[in-house]
Parts: C-alpha cells; sequence; structure tokens
C-alpha cells in the first residue's frame, strides 16, 4: 500500500512516515508533502511540486484544516481515497469534505485510535440506557495543541446527541448558574506534554460510570490512520469514520467464522 503522507514533517506526519519506513501493515511512503520540505528527502513543499502520484493507494493527512481546499482539490483530481485525520475545521471546511466524498472515498475522523472509537460507542450506549444521568466529557491535553474543545470530545458529545438530540454542549462552566438536565459538559486541559485523555463520566442521583481513555504514545494514532488508509481503499465514494472501520472489521471477522 504506497501512501502520500500530507503533513510530512509535523508531529504525527513523522510518526506516519515511520511506520511507513518500517512497512507496517504493509504500507510504504510514496512522497510526502509539507511546507517545510524545501530539500528534504521525498518531502515535496507542495502537491504541485511533488511527482505524479502514480502508484498511490491512498492519501493520509495530519496537517491543517486550512490546507483542505488544496487537498481536496489534488485527492479529487488523481482520484485517490483520501484520510482526514486533522483537526479543527471550521463548518465550511465539514461542507467541503462531505461534498469531496461524493467524488472520491474520504475517511474522516477527529481521532484515528481505535480504542477511542470504542469509547465513543460505550457513551452512546450509556447515554441511552441511562436517560436521566448528566454527562460531563473531561479532555487533556500537550500546551501546544492550538484548538479546544479537542475533535474526540466533540465527537463523543455528538455520539451522545444521536440518542439524546435535546441536549447542548457547555464548553466550560463559570459563574453563577444552575446545571441543566440537557447539557453535556466539556471540559479542556492543555499542559505539559500529555498525548491525549479523555474521560466521559455519566452520573446518576445513585450511581457513576467513567469511561476514560488514554493515550501513550502518538502512535497510536498513526496506527489508527495506516488502518483507515488501509480499509478506505476498498471503500466506494462516500464519507466514512472509525464507527465504520469497526463495523468493518467486526464484520469480517464474523465472516471467518
Amino acid at each position: 500500500m504506497n501512501l502520500v503522507v500530507n503533513g510530512a514533517l509535523g508531529y504525527m506526519g513523522r510518526e506516519v512516515v515511520g511506520l511507513c519506513e518500517c512497512g507496517y501493515r504493509g504500507a510504504r511512503l510514496a512522497f510526502g508533502v509539507d511546507p517545510d520540505g524545501i530539500g528534504g528527502e521525498n518531502i515535496y513543499p507542495s502537491f504541485s511540486s511533488a511527482p505524479p502520484p502514480d502508484g498511490v493507494d491512498c492519501i493520509v493527512d495530519f496537517s491543517h484544516h486550512s490546507a483542505v481546499r488544496t487537498l481536496l482539490d489534488f485527492a479529487i483530481q488523481s482520484s485517490i481515497p483520501l484520510v482526514i485525520a486533522t483537526t479543527g475545521h471550521t463548518d465550511a471546511e465539514r461542507t467541503m469534505i462531505l461534498n469531496a466524498s461524493r467524488h472520491i472515498p474520504i475517511f474522516f475522523s477527529a481521532n484515528m485510535a481505535l480504542g477511542v472509537a470504542l469509547l465513543v460507542e460505550l457513551a452512546r450506549w450509556c447515554a441511552l440506557a441511562l436517560p436521566e444521568a448528566e454527562i460531563e466529557i473531561i479532555e487533556k491535553h500537550h500546551s501546544r495543541k492550538a484548538d479546544a474543545p479537542s475533535g474526540t470530545a466533540l465527537m463523543i458529545a455528538n455520539a451522545i446527541r444521536d440518542v439524546r438530540p435535546d441536549t447542548a454542549v457547555k464548553n466550560g462552566r463559570s459563574g453563577i448558574a444552575r446545571r441543566t438536565q440537557s447539557e453535556i459538559g466539556i471540559h479542556a486541559v492543555r499542559m505539559g506534554a500529555i498525548v491525549g485523555e479523555h474521560e466521559v463520566m455519566i452520573a446518576t442521583e445513585n450511581q457513576t460510570i467513567t469511561l476514560k481513555h488514554e493515550a501513550h504514545s502518538r502512535t497510536l494514532f498513526a496506527e489508527g490512520a495506516i488502518a483507515a488508509a488501509e480499509f478506505i481503499t476498498g471503500c466506494e465514494c462516500g464519507l466514512y469514520d472509525m464507527k465504520s472501520l469497526v463495523s468493518g472489521e467486526r464484520e469480517r471477522e464474523e465472516q471467518r467464522i
């Protein structure tokens, strides 16, 4: 599986390139794209300066959300499946991604960890089974992360809102006001070198369920991105996410059984 890595010199891009060099899941680096890639070996400053994408199976994007238009144009023009692992997209950029998915298969997720996909599903089930429970999300990341709340925290909240459509997200809490039943509270912590932690607390008057996922290394997300690339190369045009991947793996396992 030959990959193009967009944002190849960033923290996460380097992780994906490193896994390609090790042949993880059969992945190989076709070339990388990064604005700081001038003079770098097999890394180019733009798609226009890169070689033709002959034989490329998928593009993995760990760049910046503001580059999404150029990324989508290249992917559509080249008819190459795309994994978007970048966070912080605006509503307009999300619309671009949705529209582009009519032309190519796109895997779009704020978090590439399979464990987080399971956490999201567990949170959804708890919200459905305990309709009276109050739910709060606490997310922690390193001090360099610019967007808050994290895309993963919003992904969890949106999964809960799928089964509780009358709820609304409340970012942080201050002042003098009682909590309402319709709130899903999200609290962001930015400090040190925390890779990523997400904790979901579901509480009723008599019990509390706590769900937590902790990332120990950024390699976790790079592995998930390559797994997503492997999955998306066999898909038709459309928009896919970690739930699609988890469901697909489960269906394949059932077929083997």
